[in-house]
Formats: C-alpha cells, sequence, structure tokens
C-alpha cells in the first residue's frame, strides 16, 4: 500500500505499475489512479554510487577508515598500525573488507589524521593511486582548521586532538573537556570559541599494563576489567583493581583540576575504546561518544570544502 502526495491531493492505493509516461499506477477503492512523477523523479537502479569521503585515523596502536557518505558513517574498518604497509597493501586490505560488507562507494576526497609521521606518506599514495585525489592531511599548513589553536608558540597539537576539539564544539559548544583513551589517555580542552587550548596526556591503559607485565616476571598480563571489589584477593583481581580504580581516580583527578583552573562549566566528553568501561565505574562523562575524532575529521574536511581548499 502507498500514500502519493501531489500539491492538491494525497491518494492512497496498491501499487500496480509505472506507465511509459513515469507516472505511479495506484489501485484504489475509486479505480485506477495514475499519480504524475515529479520532474526530479530518478530511479536509484540507475543512479551511481554516491560521492564519498574516506575519513582515516591513524593512532599509534590501530588504523581506522570509515566511510561518510554526507549523513552517516556506512562502515568502521580497523587493522593495526605499521609504517611499513604499503600503499598497495592499504588497498588490498580496504577493497577485501569493502566487498565483504556489500558497500558500493566512489570515494572522491580523503582525509587523514596521523599520529605516526611515517604512515602518511603511503597514505598519500593510497589515495592518489586508487581514488585520484590529493588527502587533506591534519595538521598540515594547507588543512585549515574552523578555529586556530591557542598553545605555545613552536607546539603542534596531535591531529587526533584537533580532529577532538572540532567535533566537541560542532556537537556540544565550547566549554569541553574531551577524554580519549588511546595509547596514550588525552584529556582535550576545548575553549568557548572552539579553540583548542591544551590538555594533558597520560600514559594510556594497555601501555600501563604492557609496562607492568613486562617490568615484574611474576605479573601476568590481564585484560582491563572493571573487579567486583577494591580489593583483590588474587594477583589477577588485584591488577585489576589497581588499573580501574587507578585510572578512575585519574580521570576524576584531572577533570576536577581542570575545572577548577579553567573557572567555568565544562561538559566532559568521553572517546576511545575504553572510554565505555570506565563509565561504568562512576559518574565520569557527561556523554560518551565513539565516533567522536571521525566526526571532527568530516567536519574538517567540509570547512576546507567551504573554504575552497
Amino acid at each position: 500500500v502507498i500514500t502519493a502526495r501531489t500539491t492538491r491531493d494525497e491518494t492512497t492505493g496498491t501499487f500496480e505499475t509505472v506507465d511509459s509516461a513515469g507516472n505511479l499506477v495506484l489501485k484504489t477503492a475509486k479505480g485506477r489512479v495514475a499519480i504524475p512523477a515529479p520532474t526530479s523523479f530518478s530511479d536509484p537502479r540507475k543512479e551511481g554510487p554516491r560521492p564519498m569521503l574516506l575519513a582515516i585515523d591513524c593512532g599509534n596502536t590501530n588504523t581506522v577508515f570509515s566511510i561518510w557518505d554526507g549523513e552517516k558513517f556506512l562502515c568502521t574498518l580497523r587493522t593495526s598500525t605499521h609504517h611499513a604497509r604499503t600503499a598497495d597493501a592499504y588497498f588490498t586490505w580496504y577493497s577485501t573488507l569493502i566487498k565483504h560488507y556489500g558497500i558500493k562507494a566512489e570515494i572522491t576526497d580523503v582525509i587523514i589524521s596521523s599520529t605516526v609521521p611515517r604512515v602518511v606518506w603511503n597514505l598519500r599514495v593510497f589515495a592518489d593511486r586508487f581514488f585520484n585525489c590529493r588527502p587533506l592531511v591534519v595538521g598540515k599548513p594547507e588543512c585549515r582548521l574552523p578555529h586556530a589553536p591557542r598553545v605555545d608558540q613552536g607546539t603542534q597539537p596531535g591531529p587526533d586532538r584537533l580532529a577532538n576539539a572540532v567535533a566537541a564544539y560542532d556537537r556540544h559548544g565550547g566549554n569541553v573537556v574531551v577524554v580519549d583513551f588511546g595509547t596514550a589517555t588525552n584529556f582535550d580542552v576545548v575553549a568557548e570559541d572552539g579553540a583548542y587550548v591544551g590538555g594533558v596526556i597520560a600514559p594510556g591503559v594497555n601501555l600501563s599494563l604492557e609496562a607492568l607485565h613486562s617490568g615484574a616476571a611474576a605479573l601476568p598480563h590481564v585484560d582491563v576489567s572493571q573487579p567486583e571489589k577494591v580489593i583483590g584477593t588474587n594477583t589477577v583481581g588485584c591488577i585489576q583493581s589497581g588499573v580501574f580504580w587507578g585510572y578512575t581516580g585519574l580521570i576524576e583527578g584531572v577533570i576536577a583540576r581542570i575545572k577548577a583552573e579553567y573557572g567555568a562549566p565544562m561538559k566532559v566528553v568521553g572517546t576511545g575504546g575504553l572510554a565505555p568501561l570506565f563509565e561504568q565505574g562512576d559518574d565520569l562523562f557527561d556523554t560518551i561518544e565513539d565516533d567522536l575524532t571521525m566526526h571532527g575529521l568530516t567536519v574538517i574536511h567540509d570547512y576546507n570544502k567551504e573554504q575552497g581548499a
């Protein structure tokens, strides 16, 4: 059953066919009715794939590819970061997964955020060779930001931190702290006008666990999880409690000190793989957004397009 609306009428009936003139033919209580097709009508079966943006976030541990169709992310692909991976290797991995998920994407633009400088060259070649485009690279002079960061002269904030600041301002306005759980745990401060104005860098949770395991031969490697109680009664429980409640205290303490120094009410946004885990422990965040960095990359891309970059 279909309800068709024109400027004057509304007709409900059962679909029968599309006639030679392109009119929609419905069977109604009053008989067969032909609904004039709008001049803007197009058959989606005859349309090619829409132009899309490939956003790439390369961190110290993982590299994430997300395809943005202008309204939503169609998929997110994740691989380990390796500086020796070639452009051909990236494309083989990417095209295999795209085919597996049945996604037809015509990538017309690429934007890259990378905290690992050595991988940027091969990602540039990947974009140029397989998508025939020159990628935007966050942090490079040719990539403009909606709001310039305000940090010490000569300091270059990480591109992921800049993307997080742009995304946080776009979604929440200013006066925001972003807590990003990655190889490092970053606290990014976004001013009222949207500028990134600094923050805090602490060792990441998994990095701390690796260091503990490597430096203390008798201590096993354990997964991060919320323990049932603070006082552990076995080695694994003691380590889990130390990591989980230790980092909970770190997050609470750093956020409290940032707010006190900043001197204005602030919203706290969590992102990164372990953010949902630490939300279970206490009321640490106002919201958790796992796509924050990727959203920031889409905003930066759109801003550069508007500026003619």
